[in-house]
């Protein structure tokens, strides 16, 4: 390929379950394919015991599914900003910092685009999202720094950053024809990230965009946030979940909690946690649901059931109801979800979500009425639930559905040319 005329720069979307590159050069996609052809490299690294090697996106998660033996990390971006991010886990003995576990998915991710393109990049635009901690600028701040650091560590040396959902405000505006105010819906894995923004083809010329965005905001609640309601309110009561133990007491929650959260499902395998479900095994009412837990647990299927609660969750985008085969665990087992449960297992969050878009609006002193078009994008932003709370709250306004895993990457590929040429 001739990149005598590409950008020197590329724009990364490092998301919580998948990430993107984005890259401007004459007569390609923007989007650089990084796995079979495929734009997304889904944000997982599997630590394959047997083969004494690591695997990233796809491949990680077929290995895992095949039964191979190893550690499965997943939803690796929700560690910026939180506390494990200095702290440490095991993989075959061996402590490994989280820190160090980033490391390893970013320097993949470089690598692959540096391949595609044939040459090495050393200049980047990086999303992030508007919060990456909700009320704690002190720890936002961090968890950007702790990016930077990895990014240059992995051979970048220009290190700049964008908020996701106005990289993907810029990619719906390499395609309008008139003047619009837009809200941008960022529904990712680990966030909802919001951008009002005054789009038209003739803005999209200006280097200084500063005063086209009238207001950002965002709340730490994402796509893997729907899948742990799901889980804890539609699956886990089949494995004990507020269930009782004889003396009437409810059965301690944390284990359930660890298997429907990603970035925790591995301490639900530590030797603490079994001596803990030893304790009180005896003490249980429903030893049969019981029994499910200790073997979701001692087969290590705690990824293998996320997944499955994932696809059921996008199954349910599409259905009022969705039966989740649970057979690994017990001949005949199932979980029947419902559409209208899974509505009500998340309307807090979505009520949330609203008071995120009303002060949006406040703080830029818009009418709601105003808004002529909202711009979905992230991959969990295709939830009925989702749509219909912002219809409600916007009526005025055209729905538009954005590449729900591309816009932010291409977005940041546009962006990536502006600044570094």
């Amino acid at each position: 390929m001739n990149t005598s005329s590409a950008a020197r720069a590329c724009g990364i979307d490092f998301g919580t379950s998948n990430s993107t590159v984005g890259w401007l050069r004459p007569g390609a996609d923007t989007l650089i394919a990084l796995e079979d052809g495929k734009i997304t490299l889904p944000s997982v690294v599997f630590f394959n015991y047997e083969e004494d090697h690591s695997v990233f996106g796809r491949k990680a998660l077929l290995e895992y599914t095949e039964g191979y033996e190893g550690r499965l990390m997943r939803s690796l971006k929700s560690l910026l900003g939180s506390s494990l991010i200095d702290s440490q886990t095991e993989v075959q003995g061996r402590a490994l910092p989280f820190r160090h576990l980033l490391t390893l998915f970013i320097q993949e991710i470089k690598q692959r685009a540096d391949r595609a393109a044939g040459r090495p990049f050393e200049q980047v635009v990086l999303g992030r999202p508007v919060f990456f901690v909700d009320d704690n600028p002190k720890a936002d701040a961090q968890a950007e720094e702790t990016l930077a650091q990895i990014a240059r560590q992995v051979g970048f040396k220009d290190i700049s950053f964008q908020f996701e959902p106005l990289a993907a405000a810029f990619d719906y505006e390499s395609s309008i024809t008139r003047e619009e105010l837009v809200l941008i819906v960022d529904i990712g894995g680990g966030t909802s990230d919001f951008s009002l923004v005054r789009l038209s083809p003739e803005r999209r010329l200006l280097d200084d965009r500063r005063a086209d965005i009238l207001a950002t905001g965002g709340v730490h609640i994402g796509g893997t946030d729907f899948d742990k309601q799901l889980s804890l309110h539609g699956v886990m009561p089949l494995f004990g979940f507020k269930s009782r133990l004889r003396n009437n007491a409810e059965m301690p929650s944390a284990q359930y909690f660890n298997l429907a959260t990603w970035h925790t499902i591995n301490f639900a395998y530590t030797r603490k946690a079994w001596m803990d479900l030893q304790d009180i095994h005896r003490d249980v009412e429903d030893p049969r649901a019981f029994d499910r837990l200790f073997k979701l647990i001692q087969e290590r299927a705690g990824h293998w059931l996320a997944m499955q609660v994932e696809e059921a969750k996008i199954a349910l985008s599409g259905s009022d109801s969705h039966r989740l085969d649970l057979e690994l665990i017990e001949d005949g087992l199932y979980a029947e979800l419902l559409r209208e449960q899974f509505n009500h297992s998340i309307a807090s969050m979505l009520g949330q979500i609203g008071k995120t878009i009303d002060k949006l609006l406040q703080d830029a002193n818009i009418q709601a009425s105003q808004i002529d078009t909202v711009f979905f994008t992230g991959g969990s932003s295709g939830v009925p639930a989702l749509r219909q709370c912002v219809q409600e709250q916007l009526p005025n306004a055209r729905h538009v559905e954005g590449n729900l895993f591309g816009s932010i990457g291409s977005g940041l590929a546009i962006e990536a040319r502006k600044r570094y040429g």
